[in-house]
Order: structure tokens, then sequence, then C-alpha cells
């Protein structure tokens, strides 16, 4: 399996505002430059102890809507 380079992070709009507590976001592109994976992480954990959670994009969009319906 090819390692996933996932770029363009962001946190969560819903994070905590000391920046303490965040969910981030980023996505891995394929060759045509759509998103092939959306991955996640949890900010209070530090460096190499940060594992990146990877999903599938539709599977993202659904997780969302879900959560704002």
């Amino acid at each position: 399996m090819e390692s996933l380079k996932f770029t363009g992070f962001h946190k969560s709009s819903y994070s905590g505002g000391a920046g303490e507590t965040c969910v981030v976001q980023g996505a891995a592109h394929d060759e045509n430059g759509s998103v092939a994976q959306v991955g996640l992480y949890d900010s209070k954990l530090p460096g190499k102890a940060r594992a990146i959670i990877s999903v599938a994009p539709t599977a993202w969009t659904a997780f969302v809507n879900s959560v704002r319906a």
C-alpha cells in the first residue's frame, strides 16, 4: 500500500477557542487532483504520537451531514 501525503490541514470551526481541543482535517489527493482520502487527527497528541485517521471522502461527507442534521 502506498503512503498517502496529507496536506491542507485545518482545525474544525467547532473546536475549542483556546486551540487545545482541536479536531484537525486534511486531505490526500490522487494523481488527478481529486480527494482520495480525508485525514483527521486530535491536536492534543504531540508529534509522533499523533496518528492520522484516514477515511473515504464519501464517509466523511456522510458523517458531517449527519452531525449537522
